[in-house]
């Protein structure tokens, strides 16, 4: 194996100092520079395309995974050459069959640092500036920047916010009230779930979002709190034990640190107390590989999905850029366990959607309910879906935190509010509640209406 990825990596060294050469970019030219049978009547065939496209364009790319390898090298070989790469993860072992940017040497780097060095090593002239950091580190300045973000993402939650922060982009006119088409930044996305995907167009503010459709992504698969505790049957329920209820009593790694998926001391440290659970049990199967899974709520990945919605995605960004051919309008499902099956359809936006739309959002609970009823509606409702809610009021004027989960002494200090009901804690109809959550960049204000009985 060392041997093969030390010949595979010396077949990928190309000569950075090459430049283009004659009719490197010939087939893209054709397209370019001349109409098809589906350009749309919009479309001003141009020999200055090209050169806009390969100097010019700025395209964000979210993920350097399994998807994200095969977006980075899509875009760069059809000729973008300014990409931006974001993504917090280190290199595993599992992931080299079938994240081919990588090789073993690179287990522990960087994804991000190492894609990016692949790609500007093997493909000439191209640029990509890699992060190895988390998307909230970013203010909108920084997403300002690009014409087009790709996401290929395995979190909804980060989806979420990647599409709140291009909301909050959106500037309309004073006057008018009509949106300004120049603070647009369009998102492709692209999502793989074993031998399933789908990919969609989003031009913020004008058509579907992320939050408009969140009854189309999987439920998390959660097990009941009394099997993990006292009757477990399978290493899930094992590692779940670990993660969920020895994590907060035994606080490992310190008192504020929260579980980290892609710290591998942290993975380890859960794997090590499920397989001591497993064996008070009996229970066969508990692996390292078992523990990240449940953790970070992984679904294994299949490479060939992975490149085909990769293509799907990156064949849109350059419809999107060029305008050659009418972009997808808006949502395309992939399905190839059984045969190759795929459908198109236009995803209608939500008109009370929580993160597109102006409506205000309104929280109907009676009086008596318990503000930890109202957290668990925002967590559990198909509609809002949070993580982790925290809540500010204003009461006489004064600004009030009644919960927040972080940091832990405002949560110690709050917490004993979630016993007490909504009336007790001097909330009105009417009153707003701004709500802060990790789906979001920006926090949500809600007014709330009483429920009579």
């Amino acid at each position: 194996l060392i041997l093969l990825d030390s010949l595979l990596q010396e077949m990928m060294e190309v000569d950075t100092s090459a430049t283009d050469w004659p009719g490197r970019w010939s087939n893209i030219s054709k397209i370019l520079e001349r109409r098809g049978p589906l350009t749309p009547p919009s479309f001003q065939p141009s020999s200055e395309l090209l050169p806009f496209l390969l100097e010019n364009i700025r395209v964000l790319v979210v993920g350097a995974g399994g998807l994200g390898c095969e977006l980075l090298k899509n875009l760069a070989m059809m000729g973008f050459r300014n990409i931006t790469v974001i993504d917090m993860d280190t290199i595993d072992l599992s992931n080299l069959n079938r994240q081919f940017l990588f090789r073993q040497k690179d287990v522990g780097r960087s994804k991000a640092e190492t894609a990016a060095e692949f790609i500007n090593t093997r493909i000439p002239l191209c640029r990509v500036t890699p992060h190895n950091c988390k998307i909230q580190d970013f203010d909108e300045d920084f997403y300002r920047g690009f014409h087009l973000v790709v996401c290929g993402l395995d979190s909804v939650v980060a989806r979420r916010w990647i599409n709140g922060m291009l909301l909050s982009l959106l500037e309309w006119d004073e006057d008018t009230g009509e949106l300004d088409k120049s603070t647009i930044v369009p998102l492709v996305d692209g999502g793989t779930e074993g031998f399933k995907g789908n990919v969609r167009v989003i031009y913020p503010g004008v058509n579907a979002c992320i939050d408009c459709t969140l009854d189309l992504f999987p439920p998390q698969i959660n097990f009941p709190l009394c099997t993990i505790a006292h009757t477990p049957r399978l290493p899930e329920h094992c590692v779940e034990y670990s993660r969920v209820l020895l994590w907060p009593k035994e606080k490992p790694f310190g008192e504020e640190i929260n579980i980290d998926g892609d710290d591998p001391q942290h993975i380890s440290w859960i794997y090590e107390k499920a397989r001591e659970r497993a064996d008070e049990f009996g229970i066969p199967g508990v692996t390292y590989r078992l523990t990240q899974g449940v953790v970070k709520h992984i679904i294994p990945a299949v490479a060939s999905t992975n490149a085909v919605i990769a293509a799907a995605c990156t064949t849109e960004v350059f419809k999107v850029v060029t305008s050659c051919c009418n972009p997808l309008n808006n949502y395309m499902v992939f399905n190839d366990s059984d045969g190759i099956y795929t459908y198109v359809y236009e995803q209608d936006r939500n008109p009370d959607c929580l993160a597109c739309s102006k409506v205000p959002q309104k929280l109907e609970l009676l009086p008596t309910s318990k503000l930890q009823d109202l957290l668990d509606h925002l967590v559990n409702s198909p509609v809002y879906q949070m993580k982790a809610p925290g809540v500010t009021t204003s009461i006489g004027g004064k600004n009030k935190t009644l919960y927040m989960q972080t940091p832990v002494s405002i949560e110690e200090a709050t917490r004993k509010n979630l016993k007490l009901t909504l009336a007790e804690l001097g909330l009105v109809d009417g009153c707003q509640l701004v709500v802060a959550d990790t789906t979001s960049p920006a926090a949500v204000v809600f007014e709330l209406k009483f429920k009579t009985d």
